[in-house]
This record gives structure tokens, sequence and C-alpha cells, in this order.
């Protein structure tokens, strides 16, 4: 059997049949690494096996891996080859004799073996240490060291840990999931203390619990900023979508101290895309979530705060400073504010939609359920690009896709090449001139009436899936009575405040306003929620470059 202890340690394993052997390895290797690294010792391959995926499932790091090579049932290059599918990160050395070198550097041509030691090692500060030294920064410096992951625990149909699950992963915070009827899931129940009763379970990875956290704590427990470091900026940059990150960038770059605020998740509606196709630079693809964490890492590398889960409520003129304040009552001011806040998928009116939200139905491509999709019959609903795309990367699993549009075709809002791929996706149909009259299922959704919009005529059809993408609404409520919209909800800017030649009622500047400010001097818009705006990844990020650049402007003349 192994020894595993309950530290918490990154570990080095050694594994050896002959007894003796094995505790003089674990002893030399307490002896020079005991005080920071947990030594693990195990007499076969099966047990180190069962060893490594214990410490697997609790989060534990492995950084070495010693073998001898001359074990029965399973030898020590058999061994290291499995330990590969566990920890693929770990460094692994072979233990051998010397008549069994030529084995070993076959080892390390074919099963990628790091190195290979000769018994006996004898002195190790000579013969091994210095390895291991070498392995152990290797592995410190290596993209495969794995992240200790937050623990998630909840059931299949919630809409609150389906919530969870989607604000992290979007979030690029690492987390695993513990169905609470699997015997995993209740080991952490009982650990925390909790009966199942309030789901989800967070364990965060330094072991902190959290029963059904909401997004503020939650970010904050994770590691994601959420307070500013400071009460005055030159620029506020709020919504974290591509025009928000794009202004983040050039803001930071050109000098500007620079926080944006994002309420849920970088990336905004682009950020849940499976793959965005037609933007330049990218002729393979590139996913939301790709395109997000790069662009956020590109914002902080120049010096962008980010703060996540932060709510903005209100925007106020006090003299040249801009006040920017959020739902817990606190506030930060800037010189400047670029509006970024985007759109947000309009809501399903039909029965019993709102009731299975979160269980069956969701809102944009929650890419966290896809694989839960395997085989499943799903149902998009929607005919712009945005469904066109989670209808061909949920099609890569799902046993049939169906796009259900209210219009006569897709050409009219999905771009040329979307239309040729679903075309020609054998396992896609597209249903014109239909709508979802209803929802049914008991705690999860289970089948769905269609209407035919020409005839009326309905049909009942079974399904467990069903993700909605039917337009857009900007997120501008909550500047009522500061910003100026259109009927619709969409910001006003530049040339569409000044249609009859004159600046709005209240504009105090001699200029009229620029292309992509406000009626408030200083206040601009990039992106989605601008009125008349392209609704496209490229032209968000082009406005968000371009806002900063009327901001560097508006500060010089200021």
């Amino acid at each position: 059997m192994a020894e595993v202890s309950d530290a918490t340690r990154t570990v080095i394993m050694t594994v050896d049949d002959d007894p003796g052997v094995s505790r003089a390895v674990a002893r030399d290797l307490r002896r020079r690494y005991g005080e920071s690294y947990r030594i693990v010792r195990a007499e076969s391959g099966a047990s180190a096996l069962e060893a490594l995926r214990e410490l697997k499932l609790r989060g534990d790091l492995v950084a070495v891996i010693l073998a001898d090579y001359r074990m029965p049932q399973m030898n020590g290059i058999e061994f290291l080859e499995q330990a590969l599918d566990v920890y693929p990160g770990a460094r692994r050395v072979l233990l051998t004799a010397y008549a069994d070198t030529e084995a070993a550097i076959d080892a390390i041509n074919v099963v990628d073996v790091d190195h290979y030691l000769l018994k006996p090692w004898d002195p190790p500060e000579e013969k091994l240490y210095p390895v291991l030294d070498d392995l152990l920064q290797a592995w410190r410096c290596s993209d495969f060291r794995p992240v200790p992951a937050t623990k998630v625990v909840g059931h299949r149909w919630s809409a609150r840990s389906s919530e969870v699950r989607e604000f992290l992963a979007r979030n690029q915070v690492p987390y695993r999931w513990y169905s609470a009827d699997e015997p995993e899931g209740r080991r952490l129940l009982a650990a925390a203390g909790q009966d199942g009763q309030r789901l989800p379970l967070v364990v965060t990875p330094d072991g902190t619990p959290l029963i059904e956290p909401e997004a503020p704590e939650l970010a904050a427990r994770v590691g994601l900023a959420t307070t500013p470091e400071a009460d005055f900026y030159d620029l506020v940059v709020i919504g974290g979508g591509p025009a928000g990150l794009g202004a983040a960038v050039y803001g930071a770059s050109e000098g500007l101290r620079t926080v944006l605020v994002e309420r849920s998740a970088t990336g905004g509606q682009a950020g849940q895309s499976s793959r965005i196709e037609n933007y330049l630079g990218f002729p393979d693809g590139v996913s939301g979530a790709q395109l997000t964490d790069r662009a956020r890492r590109q914002a902080a590398k120049f010096g962008a705060e980010i703060l996540t889960a932060r709510e903005v409520t209100g925007l106020e003129v006090n003299g040249a400073a801009r006040t920017v304040r959020f739902s817990d009552g606190s506030e930060v001011a800037a010189h400047s504010v670029i509006l970024a806040t985007g759109v947000s998928y309009r809501q399903l009116d039909a029965p019993g939609t709102a009731d299975l939200t979160g269980c069956g139905v969701f809102y944009g491509s929650a890419l966290t359920e896809a694989a839960s999709c395997q085989g499943h019959d799903v149902y998009i609903v929607g005919g712009a690009n945005s469904a066109g795309q989670a209808a061909m990367y949920l099609s890569r699993g799902a046993k049939s896709v169906t796009l259900l549009v209210r219009g006569a075709d897709l050409t009219a809002s999905m771009s040329y090449y979307l239309v040729q791929q679903i075309n020609e996706a054998p396992n896609i149909s597209v249903r014109t001139r239909t709508v979802v009259e209803s929802v049914h299922g008991d705690g999860h959704l289970e089948r769905l009436t269609l209407r035919d919009v020409d005839s009326g005529g309905s049909e009942l059809v079974d399904a467990q899936w069903m993700f909605v993408f039917i337009g857009a609404a900007p997120l501008t409520q909550w500047l009522d009575g500061t910003v100026l919209r259109d009927a619709h909800g969409f910001i006003l800017t530049g040339p569409d405040l000044t249609a009859d030649g004159r600046p709005p009622a209240d504009w105090e500047l001699d200029r009229p306003p620029y292309h992509l400010e406000t009626n408030v001097p200083g206040v601009f818009v990039a992106g989605d929620a601008r009125a008349e705006s392209a609704k496209r990844v490229a032209s968000a990020v082009g406005e968000g470059a371009m806002a900063v650049m009327l901001v560097h402007r508006y500060l010089e003349q200021s």
C-alpha cells in the first residue's frame, strides 16, 4: 500500500517493491526535501497509481515520481507510462541497475521519462539531489504545473449551480464539478458540515466552504479583484466585453490610469461564443473565451485594473469629475468614462421558460453545459451569428441540433460563412417560421410546444436542452436621467445628438460632442450599447480604441 498523509504540500512519490530500498529512498528524500515537499512511498505500481488518483481527486500537486524498473506485475516503465495519464506534468525518474541502462535509455526516448538513476546512488548529495533539484526547478517553471482548483458541489438540474459554474468558467477560474448525489460530492458536503439542502457548495483552493455564494463574495474568494485600488482615475471603463477590453488595453497602454468594471465576467456576449471565425488575424477561428483571456491579460500587462462582480448603478457629474456609483453604495471617480456595457439576451416569454431557466433552458451558449449535451437532441432559438456559432459547436457531440427561426431563412441575420457551414452539417436542421409556444418539465426541461407562424399549427416535441438567442437589449437602464438614449435604450452619441444642427439642451461646451461622446462631456460609448452600432466583435474593439483617442482629446481641452 502507499503511504499518503493529509498534508497539503506538493508530493514527491517513490515506488519500489523492495521494502528496504523503498524506505531508504524515502529517507534520503525526506532528509533533503521533507520541509518543502510531502514524500509518498508505495511498494507496487498498482498501489502507487491508486495513491496518485487519490491525490488527483483531492487536488494535490505531484512534482516528481521515482519508480524502480524491476517490479513484478507492473515494471517501472509501465507504471510511469500510466502515471503520465494522471499527472502529465510530473517529472518522471526511472531507478535502475547498471545492467538495465539500455531499457532506461529506451524509456527516455519512448515513454518520455525525464531521467534515470543508477542504484545505489551513494552519496545522494552528489548523485541524487542535484538531479532532483533540476527536475523540481523545471516542474516549478512548467506550463503543466496544475493549478489548485475550486470545487463546486451541486445538483445537475439546479439554476444556481449552473450560474456558479458559468461564472467561474467565464472568469477563467479552474474548478471541479461534483454532483451532490455522488460519493465525492457527499464527502465534500460532510466535510463542510452540510446536508445538501443548501446548494451549491463552493470549496475554495484554500479549503474555505461557501454556501450558496453570491457573485461578489465568490469573486473575492477565488482571487478575482473586486475593490478598486484608488479613489480617482483618468479613465473608468464600464463593461468588460470586446469594446471595454479594447478601451482598457489602449487606455492603459497610453498612460491613462485605467480601471475596468465588469458586473459578471469579461468577454460579454462574445466571450460566450464557441468560435469566432471572421475576426481579423485568426484564420482558423478563435473561441470567445480564448480571445477574452488574451485581452484581459493584455490589459493587465499594461497596468489596467479589472474589477469583477461589481454592478454599477449610477453616474454623476461633479464638476470636472465623473462619479461612478456601485450597488453596495461605494463609488469611484475619474476624469472620463467609457460606457461599454453591451447588451443582454432578450428573455423568451413563452410560458414555463422562467421556471426552467438554468434547468435545461439557457440564454447564450452556456458552454459549461455542452459536455452534458452529448448524444442528446438540442434546440436553439434564434437565427443570428451567435445562434449559428452555438449550433456548430454543439453539433460536434449532440445527436441532433435544431435551429428554430422566426424568419423565412437564415440569410437575413446570419453571416454567409455560417449559413454554409450549417447547411453542410449532417445533424443540424433548420425550422423556419417556427417559434416556441410553451416550455414543459418537472424540475428540468422535458418538452417544447412549437408553433408554425404561418399555419398556426402546434407540435409537442421531446427536449432536454434549449439555448436561446433572440436578440439583445442594452444594459443602460441605470443611466436614466443622465445620459440620452433612444426609444430602445441604446445610447445616443455624436452626430445623433445634433441631428437638427444644435447640441443637446444641457450641453455647455463651445464644441459639438465628439463622435462617440454622449450628451455628458467626457462620457463616451463603445460597442453594442451605442445606437446604430455594427454589433460585431471587430467594430466593438475598434470603437474601444477610438473612444480612448477621443478621451485624450477631451482631457487635452479640459
